[in-house]
């Protein structure tokens, strides 16, 4: 987190690197702390494959009615 990470889910972080000898450090840096037991996995997607992303979404739901509780909701 203190190298400029951020969480996007659970245990699954993101950092945006402008070039690839940004990312060539961030990559030493984490392999240097990873714990002797644990696993680090690295994908590396340009600006170009991550402008390709296609997202599917289904149908809104209805909204509650004002009656019922409200509850928070994250997708």
């Amino acid at each position: 987190m203190k190298d400029g990470f951020v969480m996007l889910q659970y245990s699954v972080y993101i950092r945006h690197c402008a070039s690839y000898e940004s990312q060539t450090v961030h990559i030493k840096r984490v392999k240097a702390i990873v714990p002797e037991t644990g696993m680090v996995s690295i994908l590396s997607v340009t600006d170009k494959q991550y402008g390709d992303i296609v997202n599917f979404w289904g149908k809104e739901k209805k909204k509650k009615t004002p009656t019922e509780p409200l509850q928070l909701e994250f997708f």
